[in-house]
């Protein structure tokens, strides 16, 4: 993932920062519980593609 872009992506949903999840490839939004997956280095930044955090899942 470009370091540059990882700068200026926010959650789409409410605008707050994103961690990036190397291991899972998934750009993770703690505010919502949302994680957005990233295929072929392009992150998919779209509700319906995202997955929810379990409650259980450590961010």
């Amino acid at each position: 993932m470009d370091s540059k872009l990882l700068d200026i992506l926010v959650c789409p949903l409410c605008k707050g920062p994103l961690l990036y999840k190397k291991s899972a490839q998934e750009l993770i939004c703690k505010a919502d519980r949302l994680a957005f997956p990233i295929r072929d280095d392009i992150p998919v930044m779209l509700e319906e593609e995202a997955r929810r955090l379990a409650e259980t899942e450590e961010v």
